[in-house]
């Protein structure tokens, strides 16, 4: 029972009260979670409290900004294991989800996830970003764009803005050192359409780790010549 109790108590001190519904589906997903991560490789922390505490606390940290409207349409870019989408989902259950990743195993797993939860109107799609951001069926049409994925701040912009409705936001979830990318991204986030509207640091409960949510909202239409194609926005971001 004690990992049930970290789960419960980190959501608590995030001021989210867990349902018996929310806590069974975190549970079946930690445990699918390392049966398939013996198959293929999903993440590195499988330690059950770790898990509770560096996936599902930590996905959940931006509940704590005002964004989550029950109707929003979320793309989580990057996804992998599913983080930050899917400990969202199960919380925020009217929320329409979109889990990019590049990696077509990671999609299968995404796919059994959602199936075990039964969890609706979640998406999980096999592409890169830098395709999906041009197609019209995706590319600002989104409330939210959030990433989890590694990489800076102007690489991850170029990526994520554009598939943000003018008024919407693209969060970044990062470390706590932030303040060098934040400078190295001001420009990219400008020519994208974004403006920083709010860092807020999070002490991720039970754990002495620090994040940052870097909250960009979007301003401006991103030019149609972004995002930059054949892996430019990593090799020479803006």
């Amino acid at each position: 029972m004690t990992n049930v109790n970290t789960l419960i108590k980190g959501a608590n001190v995030l001021g989210i009260e867990l349902n018996k519904d929310e806590i069974d589906s975190f549970i079946l997903y930690k445990e699918l979670l390392k049966e398939w991560n013996q198959k293929i490789n999903i993440t590195s922390i499988t330690d059950d409290e770790e898990i509770d505490i560096k996936h599902f606390i930590d996905s959940i940290t931006p509940l704590s900004t005002d964004l989550f409207a029950e109707d929003v349409r979320m793309i989580d870019i990057g996804t992998g294991g599913g983080f930050p989408g899917i400990p969202l989902k199960i919380i925020n259950r009217d929320m329409e989800v979109v889990l990019l990743d590049s990696l077509k195993k990671r999609i299968t797993f995404l796919e059994d996830i959602i199936d075990k939860l039964a969890l609706e109107k979640i998406f999980p799609i096999h592409g890169r970003a830098e395709e999906l951001g041009r197609d019209k069926n995706h590319r600002e049409k989104y409330d939210i764009a959030i990433s989890r994925a590694v990489a800076s701040l102007n690489t991850l912009s170029e990526y994520c803005l554009p598939f943000v409705k003018v008024g919407g936001f693209f969060i970044s979830m990062k470390g706590p050192d932030v303040d060098e990318e934040l400078k190295e991204a001001e420009k990219s986030i400008k020519i994208l359409g974004g403006n920083l509207n709010d860092v807020k640091v999070v002490n991720l409960p039970l754990s002495d780790i620090t994040h940052s949510l870097i909250i960009i909202e979007k301003i401006k239409g991103t030019p149609t010549k972004y995002p930059r194609g054949g892996g430019k926005p990593k090799k020479k971001p803006l």
